[in-house]
């Protein structure tokens, strides 16, 4: 895998997709939250949002249920650059990273897709090291960008929510944006 690039201000923008996760407090809240924080930055158009579905978490047992959405920026940010702000999102927002994996949370950003890049650099990686296998990820991103491809495959996110398990499990709950 290459390194990301770190400046893209003169590059044409690239389409990015972020999923959004919660299992705890206001869930539904803090994924509107997220949004709203997602579609006032200077350096991001938000292009679409899915519709906010309720899985079973992955991970610990004893967990809340998730609500998970994906929006569709368009960006000339690097990758990087978009991490950190997602990062940035998620702290604005009350999240506190511990050492555990995969616990329940306020919020979570996860770059899934950045255009075709393929690239991992220290806790960046794009595409997203395991989208492929995770519904709750696949089926609001597929809901927005069913054409856009994994550039490590060349799926479309439509053909890869179809062999993806778990999909029949999850519930629409409603829009992501506040009606």
């Amino acid at each position: 895998m290459s390194s990301a690039p770190e400046v893209r201000s003169s590059a044409r923008p690239t389409r990015a997709i972020v999923a959004l996760g919660a299992n705890l407090a206001d869930r539904l809240g803090m994924l509107r939250a997220a949004r709203e924080e997602l579609a006032r930055h200077p350096a991001l158009a938000l292009v679409a949002s899915s519709s906010v579905y309720e899985t079973d978490p992955v991970g610990p047992p004893d967990q809340p249920r998730y609500l998970n959405a994906a929006v569709a920026v368009e960006t000339r940010l690097s990758p990087r650059e978009l991490l950190d702000e997602l990062l940035a999102v998620e702290a604005r927002l009350g999240r506190t990273r511990g050492a555990e994996r995969w616990t329940a949370r306020t919020i979570d950003l996860d770059l899934v897709l950045f255009g075709e890049l393929v690239a991992s650099d220290g806790d960046l990686s794009v595409p997203h090291p395991r989208f492929r296998e995770r519904a709750f990820v696949l089926l609001p991103a597929a809901e927005i960008a069913p054409d856009m491809r994994d550039p490590v495959t060349g799926e479309r996110l439509e053909s890869l929510l179809r062999a993806c398990p778990g999909r029949s499990d999850a519930v629409r709950v409603g829009p992501l944006e506040t009606p």
